[in-house]
């Protein structure tokens, strides 16, 4: 511990702690379904945990379960900088958040395997967060540019995750219960890692393989709400009734399983037992938060600031996927905004360390697998700030929350965790004499 940055190892080793949890080599094998004495596998993966949880499929029936390499096909989908090292089973880089190119051409891909997957078959298909840009195949009329101009469009406008996804399920065919519709006589397992609110299946990946609750009202209403400029090809297809997604009664989840491997919820409670471990209280907000970014923070602020006048030694923890409404022209994420609202919030209160990072290892920025995490907050962040000449106010109002942090050597980067079980934040009330 510094003066300068108390606490500083045990945020980290929280939010170490909930990430190794969710690892697919902690969470998947004991949920991989055995195989029948005929018939293949057909791995399929998709999102930022799709490499690892691939590489560990592969090796538990290859290795631990010595299938035949004939009996094991498939091919998986994950963000640029998210590869892992799979055997024959193909894995392929493509865009996050704003699909791309390569997505759309592996999406097609699995599609086809799908289509091609007989009655003694099982596939077998494995989805993490980011799921919904990797598995990219646009609706009869919608082409990829218009895709991605929505998307960005919807990003910008401080949607919630779960709505952006009711959008793109209706300009999908893979999406909101598709891909479960292409299975025929085959099986099909899903085994999820969770990164939404309530954990909800249908969010997951935006559900490619279980009934969709919302509708094309939903999508329509959505859009109109957050004044998104939709081009004529996707009004045209949120008016389409054939885009309609998948309902509970449809026939094609009759063959259909889901489970969920790893949950935000059980990454809070390891980084609680860490808490606890190291003398402190753990205090769990919940899993599911959602919101503004800084509105949240500055409720957070609140109660630890309470905390601290009460004497309490706690750790605040809390999980979910925030917002950012952006109206200015700086560089950051959800994470790194909340904890520079929370910075300005505390006033410095004395006793407080925070951080507030991605699961995944990046936190908005340029899409790139080397951006930050998230953001370290200490009692002393905003009078180093100050002096070194910045206004922490100015930089909130531009959305600029990775350049401040960057001036404070401030920021995670931890890399690529290989999943994602979506927002960590860790609040320390540590009454501990500092003198």
């Amino acid at each position: 511990m510094t003066e300068e940055r108390p606490n500083l190892e045990l945020l980290r080793a929280m939010f170490d702690a909930a990430v190794a949890a969710a690892l697919p080599e902690n969470c998947l094998p004991p949920y991989l379904p055995a195989p029948a004495e005929t018939g293949r596998i057909v791995l399929l993966a998709a999102g930022k945990g799709a490499g690892a949880m691939l590489e560990v499929a592969e090796r538990h029936y290859r290795e631990t379960l010595g299938l035949d390499r004939d009996r094991l096909i498939g091919l998986g989908v994950t963000r640029h900088g998210y590869a892992r090292p799979t055997g024959t089973i193909e894995l392929i880089e493509a865009g996050h958040p704003v699909p791309d190119e390569a997505g759309v051409n592996a999406t097609r891909r699995c599609l086809e395997l799908v289509k091609a997957a007989g009655r003694d078959d099982l596939i077998v298909v494995l989805l993490s967060g980011g799921g919904s840009a990797n598995w990219i195949a646009p609706v009869t009329g919608v082409t990829l540019d218009d895709k991605q101009a929505l998307t960005k469009a919807l990003l910008r406008s401080g949607a919630t995750i779960d709505e952006i996804n009711k959008v793109r399920k209706h300009l999908s065919r893979i999406k909101g219960g598709r891909l479960a519709a292409l299975v025929g006589d085959a099986r099909m397992t899903t085994l999820a890692i969770s990164d939404v609110p309530y954990d909800d299946p249908a969010a997951i990946a935006s559900g490619p393989t279980v009934p969709d609750g919302s509708t094309l009202a939903d999508a329509q209403e959505i859009c109109t709400r957050y004044d998104i400029e939709l081009p004529e090809s996707v009004r045209v297809a949120l008016n389409d009734p054939a885009n309609e997604t998948l309902k509970p009664d449809d026939p094609a989840f009759e063959r259909a399983e889901f489970k969920i491997v790893a949950r935000p919820q059980a990454s809070l409670e390891v980084a609680g037992e860490v808490a606890r471990l190291a003398g402190y209280e753990p205090i769990f907000l919940g899993d599911s938060l959602e919101g503004e970014a800084r509105d949240r923070a500055h409720e957070h602020a609140d109660l630890a600031k309470e905390l601290a006048k009460e004497g309490r030694r706690a750790v605040l923890l809390s999980g979910g996927e925030l917002t950012v409404t952006i109206a200015g022209d700086g560089s950051g994420g959800p994470n790194q905004e909340y904890a520079l609202a929370l910075a300005l919030g505390l006033s410095e209160t004395p006793m407080v360390s925070a951080l507030a990072a991605d699961t995944d290892g990046t936190d908005g920025g340029k899409g790139l697998a080397s951006d930050p995490a998230g953001a370290y907050v200490f009692p002393s962040t905003i009078s180093r700030a100050r002096s070194f000449g910045l206004d922490p106010a100015s930089f909130l109002v531009r959305n600029d929350s990775t350049r401040f942090f960057h001036a404070l050597s401030d920021l995670l980067v931890p890399g690529p965790t290989f999943t994602n079980v979506n927002d960590f934040r860790a609040i320390i009330v540590d009454n501990t004499d500092m003198s």
